[in-house]
């Protein structure tokens, strides 16, 4: 048994690597280590990235130090390089989405379809007065509708919010105001988990809230669009009907220019904005997806994220679109709720590459190998995980059942700030460690430092910190500013660093350079004077044999500071009370006793949101005895009154 004085300062990093197969490697966008050398004399290696872009003018510089501007000078239009170009290219007639709703639906669009349509959207937003610079919030579910509204507002330059639609009336309403939007596009309604849920009441509640007039465009999902009900509603559907065969030209943005904003989730307090602009973050998309995941022009590549998150900014619209690729939309795919759905949507289309969240593949583990097993996922050439951190039992899971150890596995650490990946492996240069994101991609600098802000010895836990500007950060970066919020800890000292961002996230890097990223700094559980990241108490639990996923929290009961842990098991018939001592032993093995949870509380699910995060802050509240909050961002809600209902009855 490990010493009960060990900590998260002191880790065990994974010996076990996995080398790519040969087959991968010699097909790979990115298979030389030449392209980690284009870098190795300055930011002149993010050239590449840029390359993949067609501009109108060219950049000066590929970074000016003094603005902390990337590719200023350059000109571009987004819309222009996702769908134009390709269409001016010959490909007009290759697939560009295809569509599943969750009533059985399908749609498949061209990309000279998808063009036409974003040229009639371009042209209703004109009409409504929507001009070069105006903020347009999209409030929409997972249809086609909302990459093409995405596409259309930035043909003409004007900024997109897009908030996701498991968020309340009055968030919705917060990031108006915030970003001073008048113009509203939304949905009748849309399906989440089978259920039909209603998104027109939220519309007419954000009239009341802004204190502005809001115009509202309806994309009719439940056939219950016919016209608008006031002066300022209009039917999607009749817009595009009016305006269809318009051409509108793509509107000239300079590099810098603002594309989106984004907010932070706002699970654990005030929404914040980022802000990402057009050159450097496409450039940062493109080539993500081409290097990292391995896009190519004939792929059907499936996310399985939300475009209300980050992750389906990037991954679901604008990286692969820009590199002319066939991009699968599942209505259902972020929720899962069919043992079979996914194996059978891989299959029947053909998917080459399959991006989806530790959580996700936690859920397939639970079900059981015999799913995907039943269908033929031959076609799959590369797998990815994105949103967390992944435990190297899923990892194996995910590469032996689903990739059929022939799909390299990309675990890639990026956020909402960073715009992309910025730390993974590249699937056709280097090994794999299950449990391990991998390495600072080229031209990042990334530092895992302590309190003083110095580097710390491998093996060793710190704060991961970026600390070089990158390609795709957000504007709000460009003042030098050490932008980070913390809780109850301070940040560490980087005045050392010219430029340095605190990612807040916990984090080693071993002998071999594999940065490990244990989870957010203010997902620390203090114990016995010692500080441990959730990660290694729930990676420790996870690999307990009848255990699908668990998250660890402490609170305040009667005055005592106590930590839980929140079960969920993969296997129904296993007996509780047996599950519970295999989860203390492993505690007690590979951490301390003194690490062992002072309640472990057994649950179908722990509170997700759609992209697949665990909601921390409820389970805190929970574990205090404290009413829990707003569930407005959660998947499935009800989990949290089952949780403390059963908490009663013990």
């Amino acid at each position: 048994m490990p010493d009960d004085r060990r900590t998260l300062e002191t880790r065990e990093p994974a010996d076990e690597t996995v080398e790519p197969p040969e087959s991968f490697v010699e097909q790979a966008n990115v298979s030389e280590e030449s392209v980690l050398e284009c870098f190795e004399e300055g930011r002149q290696g993010w050239e590449r990235a840029a390359e993949l872009l067609d501009w109108r003018d060219g950049y000066d510089a590929v970074f000016d130090e003094d603005s902390n501007a990337w590719l200023p000078g350059g000109s571009l239009n987004v819309s222009e390089n996702c769908l134009d170009r390709h269409v001016d290219d010959g490909r007009g007639d290759a697939r560009a989405l295809v569509w599943e709703g969750q009533a059985g639906e399908t749609r498949t669009y061209s990309y000279d379809e998808l063009l036409r349509e974003v040229n009639a959207t371009a042209a209703s937003l004109r009409s409504l007065g929507v001009e070069e610079n105006d903020i347009v919030t999209l409030y929409m579910p997972m249809v086609p509708e909302l990459p093409v509204a995405m596409l259309a507002c930035a043909r003409i330059g004007a900024p997109h919010v897009v908030v996701f639609t498991g968020y309340s009336a009055e968030a919705l309403a917060e990031r108006m105001r915030e970003s001073g939007s008048s113009v509203l596009f939304t949905c009748d309604g849309y399906y989440r988990g089978g259920d039909a849920i209603s998104l027109r009441n939220r519309a007419e509640t954000v009239r009341v809230s802004v204190p502005w007039e809001v115009t509202t465009v309806i994309v009719d999902r439940f056939g219950s669009v016919d016209a608008g009900t006031g002066a300022s509603d209009y039917a999607y559907d009749s817009l595009v009907e009016e305006h269809a065969g318009a051409s509108v030209e793509p509107v000239e943005r300079d590099s810098n220019d603002e594309l989106f904003y984004i907010y932070t989730s706002g699970t654990t307090g005030e929404p914040k904005r980022v802000t990402h602009t057009t050159g450097g973050y496409l450039s940062h998309a493109a080539w993500t997806s081409h290097a990292v995941l391995d896009i190519k022009p004939d792929d059907t590549y499936w996310c399985s994220a939300d475009i209300g998150w980050i992750t389906g900014h990037t991954y679901v619209v604008y990286g692969p679109l820009a590199l002319g690729t066939t991009v699968l939309l599942d209505e259902g795919a972020s929720d899962f709720t069919s043992r079979s759905k996914p194996w059978k949507t891989i299959e029947e289309y053909g998917v080459d590459i399959f991006y989806t969240s530790p959580s996700a593949i936690r859920k397939f583990m639970k079900w059981g190998e015999e799913y995907p097993a039943a269908h033929d996922l031959s076609s799959l050439r590369l797998l990815g995980t994105v949103g967390e951190p992944i435990n190297p039992r899923a990892w194996r899971w995910f590469y032996e059942h689903v990739g059929d150890e022939d799909c390299p596995v990309v675990d890639t650490w990026w956020q909402t700030e960073t715009g992309g990946h910025l730390i993974t492996t590249l699937p056709g240069v280097h090994d794999m460690k299950p449990g391990a994101a991998g390495f600072p991609l080229p031209g990042v600098d990334a530092e895992v430092v302590d309190a003083e802000g110095g580097r710390v010895e491998p093996g060793t836990g710190g704060y991961l910190t970026i600390t070089k500007p990158w390609l795709g950060m957000p504007r709000e970066l460009s003042t030098r500013e050490r932008w980070a919020e913390h809780g109850d800890d301070e940040p560490p000292d980087l005045s050392e660093f010219e430029h340095a961002y605190f990612t807040e996230d916990s984090a080693f890097v071993d002998e071999d350079g594999y940065v490990t990223v244990i989870g957010r700094v203010d997902d620390v559980i203090k114990v016995s004077g010692h500080r441990f990241g959730t990660m290694e108490i729930e990676s420790a639990i996870a690999d307990v044999e009848g255990v699908a996923e668990a998250a660890v929290v402490d609170g305040r009961r009667d005055g005592q500071r106590v930590m839980d842990a929140y079960v969920s098991p993969s296997d129904g018939s296993l007996r509780e009370d047996e599950v519970r001592g295999a989860v203390l032993k492993a505690v007690e093995e590979k951490i301390g006793s003194f690490a062992r949870p002072d309640r472990v509380v057994f649950t179908s699910e722990l509170p997700k949101t759609t992209s697949g995060k665990t909601v921390r802050r409820l389970l805190t509240e929970i574990a205090s005895d404290e009413e829990p909050g707003d569930t407005s961002v959660l998947r499935n809600p009800e989990i949290v009154g089952e949780i403390r209902s059963s908490l009663r009855d013990e």
